[in-house]
């Protein structure tokens, strides 16, 4: 099955071709064409994302990386009638963004003659962990994705915990009550006056103290750690951040890295210590953990859900290759797959598709 596959719901204009056959377990992903384009340095200067500037800048790329892609792709005009649809995220998201993207799929659906299939962004990133990279050295990547399995979702705007029952079938247990962990990164790096995006910046410094000293020197609270729930919150941690700062005369590059630290490990404890909660409550049911979303490339996460792992020795720990971590078109391809083998009527659905920001597994 050949996948037109376009993104737009934040700040990176994604569009893929992908080919993809087999059982949903372990699908078969060849891709023939990805392109992709981050406005990082455009909204840098806003210390986030604009949502105006990233409609506009969404505006103009697409029609550059659809040609671009079907380049790469070396598809003749007659191949093109091979195509089988063209998947498009319609949301969770920014809607402005969103809504470049769902429109241009359209257009090009009714040129093409072919069906369009809205695509869930955060389904996106649990099923990004079945496309296998030949040349990362990702453990467990080339196996079958064994289900249930509960999927802990980390990014700029989400972070929950989901059972994954079946493909297509997901549960949310655990979801954050205010800032996601990602977008608590970012507010910590900009009071700290570091470049955006923050997340790699503090982890980077972070990682230098860690290799100097075992232990904080800044202590900061692990909100919701201890709630009887799955819940996560990071407001709590980031206003501690901040009264901190208060307190402090100056901000040198050695605080900085201390307070750096001294977050991260905050933030990473607490989603372990949800993670595990969550695995013991679904007990043997869960085989496998997938880790996604733009926070999963954290090496301080990984090298934590790897010790994790060694207490639950039953269960295969699935994270995506770097690739597809951030937003991309590739994921979104393979979730329209997954959702056209599940229920094959989607490809004759005529309900016009809408966006929708607060999109959720459960719409």
């Amino acid at each position: 099955m050949k996948i037109l596959a376009i993104e737009t719901s934040c700040d990176e204009t994604a569009v893929a071709l992908l080919d993809i056959n087999g059982a949903l377990e372990k699908p078969d992903i060849k891709v023939l064409g990805n392109t992709l384009l981050s406005q990082v340095a455009l909204h840098a200067q806003y210390g986030g994302v604009y949502p105006n500037l990233a409609k506009r800048e969404h505006e103009k790329n697409l029609p550059i990386l659809l040609e671009q892609t079907l380049r790469e792709a070396q598809l003749s005009e007659a191949e093109l009638r091979t195509v089988d649809c063209i998947a498009v995220t319609n949301g969770p998201g920014l809607e402005p963004a969103l809504w470049v993207g769902i429109n241009f799929a359209e257009k090009l659906g009714k040129s093409w003659h072919k069906p369009v299939v809205p695509v869930n962004h955060m389904e996106g990133h649990l099923v990004s962990v079945l496309f296998r990279d030949e040349n990362a050295k990702i453990k467990n990547q080339n196996e079958k994705l064994e289900l249930p399995a509960l999927g802990l979702l980390v990014s700029g705007g989400h972070t929950e915990l989901v059972h994954i029952k079946d493909f297509g079938n997901y549960e949310i247990i655990g979801r954050t009550r205010d800032d996601a962990v990602g977008e608590a990164f970012d507010k910590t790096a900009r009071m700290l006056g570091l470049p955006y995006p923050g997340g790699p910046e503090i982890s980077r410094l972070a990682e230098k103290v860690r290799k100097r000293s075992a232990n904080d020197k800044i202590k900061l609270p692990r909100p919701m750690i201890h709630s009887k729930n799955l819940d996560f919150s990071f407001s709590g941690l980031k206003t501690a951040v901040l009264y901190r700062l208060k307190t402090e005369k100056g901000l040198n590059d050695k605080f900085k890295a201390d307070m750096a630290r001294a977050f991260e490990d905050a933030a990473v404890e607490v989603l372990i210590e949800k993670t595990r909660k969550a695995l013991f409550e679904l007990g043997d049911k869960i085989k496998t953990l997938i880790v996604a979303g733009g926070v999963s490339a954290n090496a301080h996460l990984s090298q934590e859900l790897e010790k994790l792992m060694g207490k639950f020795s039953n269960i295969v720990l699935r994270i995506p290759t770097k690739l597809l971590t951030t937003d991309n078109a590739i994921m979104i391809g393979i979730a329209a797959f997954i959702k056209i083998k599940k229920t094959p009527e989607t490809l004759k659905e005529k309900t016009p598709i809408i966006a929708s920001g607060n999109l959720s597994f459960t719409s």
